[in-house]
């Protein structure tokens, strides 16, 4: 399925290609090429005529700020990059037998990169099921690591946005999890040093990895004589205390060493901000991209952590989920940029796979567990099927709300009324019963030309309506945009006096397609205190001019 997934998602239409390494993703990926190929990683030189030419930013250079010194100083931390790197310098061997140009961003650097997201997929797979097969059956493991890998956004950030961070930190726990449990069935130093390097380059991948220490600290301490027994153990080890250290300093060196290499530091504030007092639930139940609402399979991780009783790894695995899922929510930009769910918490799946197992464990022996297997269908099914809305922006990558996630949910056809969702939270559903008045109609193509802040009026009529009725404006109409799609918006605003009720819908929305003729419509809930204002339709666009073509337009006052 992680295949299929990755195959489906690649450009097979027209000069579209491959592109995984902008946005964030460049963020980690820049350390290659501006090492590898440019030798330039403080002035960044080579940058400008490779933005032109891949459009690497997302249109500033955010990834990267300048130090004091005055060389510029790369946002994003080094481990990924690492991590990357064996498929990079295969893909730049490779570059020129193929036809390709040598500069980082070519197609075969691309599939190099997809290639080592998928390769670190499987790996931690592979290693995740070794572990959980130490404490649960065969059954429960496949049905765990199911779960995990298709009703989860894992999916996405290993056949999609393959450049992220997310499948590289993945495997990590997989292994700090093996390495800990290995160490504390036979204690060894190579051991306890590989178990430093991984949570030091995890902390190099993503700061906040480093609540992985956490695994290790409080693995076997689930009741009083069980940890006084491991912390014994620890003392009569203590020369793999100094290994684990060791282990951990080789794995975050490579990032002091840059640090102190560009900006003349060992350690550099990248300007992460937090919310510590007041963390931001909606990262879990909001309805923007809350993890339990768009892949409420994960409840079934939350339920499973009060399993854990019988288990060594209890206070490993629920210390670590609780700080863990604290530290991601208290982030101040909590919508965590364009995502599908919370995908910041993706990479710790390893982890919370024993509290998912443990749950299975107990629904399995109980009478629930036909529901549960129906439940589990339905969950890898929907989460599927969100995938292809996601890949469309039906599922929109940052402006979802209540409203529209109703509407479109398991829709294989949103309305454009659906879409007008996305900015408006007033929708008449059903218009059985209401009288409708024609307020405004004109089915000929006219032309809206406006500059900044004009309005291209539809239609401006003054209403009388009985305050008893239950009143509703509904505005539609056809656009082809020429200039400002991305921009412009469908308008119904409501005034009387110095009293102003606006909706809008985007033009630009799921459905809609540039510089093509497109369907829209809106509504607007009447309040009383509107029933002798003025209604006024039009469209515009918040910056710079507009030029459009509109038809079919009709605007139509309906009365209960």
């Amino acid at each position: 399925m992680l295949l299929q997934h990755r195959y489906t998602h690649i450009p097979k239409a027209g000069n579209e290609t491959l592109k995984l390494t902008t946005w964030d993703a460049f963020g980690y990926y820049m350390y290659l090429p501006s090492v590898v190929i440019y030798d330039d990683y403080k002035e960044l030189n080579w940058l400008p005529q490779k933005e032109e030419q891949y459009h690497l930013t997302g249109g500033g250079l955010y990834q990267a700020g300048k130090a004091k010194n005055g060389n510029y100083v790369y946002k994003y931390l080094g481990g990924v990059a690492l991590l990357e790197s064996p498929f990079f310098v295969v893909a730049h061997r490779l570059a020129p037998y193929l036809g390709y140009s040598q500069d980082g961003f070519s197609a075969p650097y691309q599939y190099a990169i997809a290639i080592a997201a998928l390769f670190y997929a499987f790996l931690g797979i592979f290693v995740l099921r070794r572990v959980l097969k130490e404490y649960f059956d065969d059954g429960i493991v496949a049905i765990t690591i199911l779960l995990l890998c298709l009703a989860t956004n894992f999916i996405q950030y290993v056949a999609v946005d393959a450049a992220m961070s997310h499948v590289y930190i993945f495997p990590l726990y997989s292994l700090v999890l093996y390495t800990t449990m290995r160490w504390h069935q036979r204690p060894s130093a190579f051991i306890a040093a590989a178990t430093g390097y991984i949570i030091g380059l995890a902390t190099i991948c993503r700061p906040t990895e480093a609540v992985m220490l956490f695994i290790p600290l409080l693995w076997n301490t689930y009741n009083k004589d069980i940890a006084k027994a491991k912390w014994r153990m620890v003392k009569a080890n203590r020369p793999h205390v100094v290994a684990a250290i060791v282990g951990g300093v080789a794995g975050i060196l490579p990032q002091l060493i840059y640090w102190h290499s560009a900006s003349g530091q060992w350690i550099y504030d990248v300007g992460s901000a937090w919310d510590f007092l007041t963390p931001h639930l909606q990262v879990l139940v909001g309805w923007e991209k809350g993890w339990l609402i768009y892949t409420p399979v994960t409840i079934f991780f939350i339920a499973g952590l009060f399993y854990l009783k019988k288990y060594p790894l209890r206070n490993s695995v629920l210390w670590f989920c609780i700080l863990n899922i604290y530290i991601i929510i208290a982030w101040r930009d909590w919508h965590y940029g364009g995502s599908y769910s919370t995908r910041a918490l993706v990479q710790s799946y390893p982890v919370f796979a024993f509290a998912l197992a443990a749950f299975v464990q107990h629904i399995r022996t109980s009478s629930w567990r036909w529901l549960f297997y129906i439940a589990g269908c339905y969950l890898i099914g929907l989460n599927l099927f969100q995938l292809e809305q996601y890949a469309k922006t039906i599922i929109h990558y940052r402006d979802m709300n209540r409203l529209y996630y109703g509407a479109v949910y398991l829709d294989t056809d949103p309305t454009p009324l659906d879409m007008s969702l996305l900015d408006n939270d007033e929708v008449l559903h059903n218009e059985s019963g209401y009288n409708t008045t024609v307020l405004a109609q004109a089915d000929e193509e006219t032309p809206v030309k406006l500059v900044e802040g004009e309005k291209g009026i539809i239609c401006k009529k003054t209403l009388h309506t009985d305050n008893a009725q239950d009143t509703w404006i509904k505005a539609k109409c056809s656009v082809k945009v020429k200039d400002g799609f991305w921009e412009g918006y469908l308008n119904i605003q409501l005034q009387k006096g110095d009293s102003v009720k606006t909706a809008r819908a985007r033009l630009a929305n799921p459905i809609s397609r540039n510089q093509q003729w497109n369907s829209y419509e809106l509504h607007m809930h009447v309040p009383d205190y509107f029933s002798d204002g003025t209604v006024t339709v039009f469209l515009n666009r918040d910056i710079s001019t507009f030029d459009a073509d509109i038809r079919n337009a009709e605007i139509i006052l309906l009365t209960e």
